[in-house]
């Protein structure tokens, strides 16, 4: 790790050297800009040279959504057979080209970075030898001057969790420290979630339980561990991350929209929705829900037709009082009353109705 250390250290530098060459050599609102904008271009120095990666990652990304469907169909097909399984994924990996380590690698690669810087500005502190001054490539009038360096008056070496005793090596206030390290921490968790908000609201949540979990991880878990490591990490390396974020975020934007997900990738998600449930496409009804249906409309078109009977009778009530006879009738007799079936001829009274009830 001592040659990432060192690289880190001659980035850094380097972009030092060519802000204090613009910028007046003295702190403006309490900040010394030469060695903050060190930090933010060192991020912008990482991406330019990881973006051929990452428009790789792009393309893997949109070759896994598009074999969605395929894998599903794998899965179904090979249900309880995990190795059968593997080796067709295997197989449809190869015969599409892709590759699914590809959309963590520019993460990954990132990591040592971040590893690195959070080392090296740990490294920046006072009542360091000459020779621990010069480590990594640094003059001790360079070392001097990144101890001193400040961000609205919290030097950037110092942390929300920094004791009493630390701050003082440093002339630095607690409250200060604590004021500043607290808005960049809250910054880094908003800027983290919004990330993976931007990336989730486009493509829509996954309706597969395990991938909408991961979704859900991504989305809160990461933020969640922001939170509770922040409060260690030294304000340089939170401007890091703050402002890795905020690349990030218009670089998704960018693609996202120029290169929108395929239409095969949202078959299996759902609208993303803040504080809300999405809503699933509507369905045809299955079981015991389609019998219900169907039972519904047969008895809706047996009413269509039986209106249409009493319409073609040309209206008369006679029907409708012998209807009313013969429920009466069963309601005297404890029998249920049964409707005319559609097109029948409704009962004359006058014509056996009264018989069949003398004889009853």
């Amino acid at each position: 790790m001592a040659g990432i250390y060192w690289l880190i250290s001659k980035v850094m530098l380097f972009w030092h050297t060519v802000w204090d060459a613009i910028l007046p050599d003295h702190r403006v609102l309490s900040t010394n800009w030469q060695w903050v904008l060190a930090i933010v271009f060192l991020v912008i120095t990482v991406r330019i040279v990881l973006f051929p990666i990452f428009v790789k990652q792009i393309k893997s990304q949109r070759a896994m959504q598009a074999i969605q469907p395929k894998m599903k169909e794998l899965q179904e097909k090979h249900k309880g057979d995990r190795e059968t399984l593997q080796k067709e994924v295997m197989k449809l990996y190869q015969e599409e080209k892709v590759n699914p380590l590809m959309g963590c690698l520019p993460m990954f690669l990132q990591i040592p970075v971040f590893i690195g810087l959070l080392h090296v500005l740990r490294h920046l502190r006072p009542g360091m030898s000459e020779t621990g001054m010069q480590l990594y490539g640094w003059s001790k009038a360079e070392f001097l001057s990144a101890v001193d360096a400040r961000l609205f008056d919290a030097p950037i070496v110092a942390k929300f969790s920094s004791s009493a005793a630390e701050l003082m090596e440093i002339n630095a206030s607690s409250t200060t420290v604590k004021i500043v390290a607290a808005i960049l921490v809250a910054l880094m968790i908003t800027t983290t979630y919004l990330t993976q908000r931007q990336m989730i609201k486009k493509t829509g949540w996954n309706t597969d339980p395990q991938q909408r979990m991961i979704q859900k991880f991504m989305l809160y878990g990461i933020p969640f561990f922001t939170l509770t490591s922040g409060w260690y990490f030294p304000i340089g390396v939170i401007i890091y991350w703050v402002t890795n974020n905020a690349i990030t975020l218009a670089q998704q934007y960018w693609v996202l929209h120029k290169y929108p997900p395929p239409a095969s990738a949202t078959t299996n998600t759902v609208p993303f929705k803040s504080g809300g449930t999405a809503k699933v496409a509507e369905s045809k009804p299955s079981g015991f829900a389609a019998l219900f249906s169907r039972a519904k409309e047969e008895a809706a078109t047996q009413r269509a037709n039986g209106k249409g009977a009493v319409k073609a009778t040309g209206g008369k009530a006679t029907g409708a009082k012998a209807t009313g006879a013969q429920a009466t009738d069963s309601a005297a007799n404890g029998t249920p009353s049964r409707a005319p079936r559609p097109g029948a001829k409704p009962i004359n009274p006058k014509k056996g109705g009264a018989a069949k009830r003398q004889s009853g």
